[in-house]
Formats: C-alpha cells, structure tokens, sequence
C-alpha cells in the first residue's frame, strides 16, 4: 500500500508540476493547496530536494519547485524516492533484492513469481505517467482551491 507521505509526495510534486518551471511557491503554499499537514510536507519536501526532484531556494523570495521539467519526472521516481522499491517483497525487488529467509527453493517459489508479476504492473502504470500528465488531470478547476493571501510565488534569478 501507498504510504501517506508517497501519497503527499505527489501531490506536492504533482501541484509544483503545474506552475511554470521558474516560479518559486511556498511550502505554506503548497501545504494549504493540497491540504497537506505543514511539518509533515516540510520533510517531504527536503527528502525530495535531496534526491534532486525539486529544487528550493530560502530567504525572503525562496520556495521550492521542480528541479526539472515535468515531462521527464514520472510517479515512480517520486514513490521509490519516498517509499522505496514497488516490490511488495524485496525477494521480487529488481533494486533491493533479498531472498526470503524462509523459502526453500527460491527459483521455483509462487509466492515470489506473483509479487514480481505485481512489481512489473505497478512499475509499468507509475513509469509510464509523468508529474505533467498528472497536473494536466489535477488542472480541472472545479477541485482546486486558489492561495491565500500569505502565499508567495517569486520568479528564480
């Protein structure tokens, strides 16, 4: 299951992806649009920045936003990001792999053949759907909320 930092993770990532690549918006922004806890989306933010999706800037005129275009950032890089490999156990992981400690015969174990058939579904639907395809469908303005009036957005120099 999708953790509920994953889920806040992209819906920042995914609100950051539909405003221009050089614009700068706040985490108090960002919190309020996407009714995300503000401390909470603060460690997501910097886990992120750390893997190098977005970038911030502090001070007076800082913020964050992707670090690069949208199209070129799918929902995958920003899940593994947050919560690790799609495998629903690391014996079927193609990034973390480790054998199961109670297997037997690991080549001809069902158990691992369907969660790596499960792996090959959840990466082959969030590696095929970028954070512009994402904003794109977030865009319909019937479920968007508008900033208030202590949220900033600054052009980076």
């Amino acid at each position: 299951m999708l953790t509920k930092k994953a889920k806040y993770a992209l819906k920042a990532t995914a609100y950051l992806a539909g405003l221009p690549l050089d614009v700068l918006v706040s985490g108090k922004e960002i919190a309020e649009m996407q009714n995300i806890p503000k401390k909470f989306l603060d460690a997501i933010l910097i886990e992120l920045k750390n893997h190098g999706l977005i970038y911030s800037k502090k001070g007076l005129n800082g913020g964050y936003c992707l670090a690069r275009k949208a199209s070129s950032i799918v929902v995958g890089d920003v899940i593994r990001v947050i919560d690790g490999p799609l495998a629903p156990i690391a014996c079927a992981s193609k990034t973390r792999y480790r054998p199961c400690d109670d297997c037997l015969d690991e080549p001809s174990c069902r158990v691992k053949k369907v969660m790596q058939e499960a792996q090959q579904a959840l990466s082959s639907v969030f590696d095929s759907i970028t954070l512009e395809q994402m904003a794109v469908k977030m865009s319909d303005k019937s479920h968007q909320k508008t900033p208030k009036g202590g949220s900033h957005r600054f052009k980076q120099k």
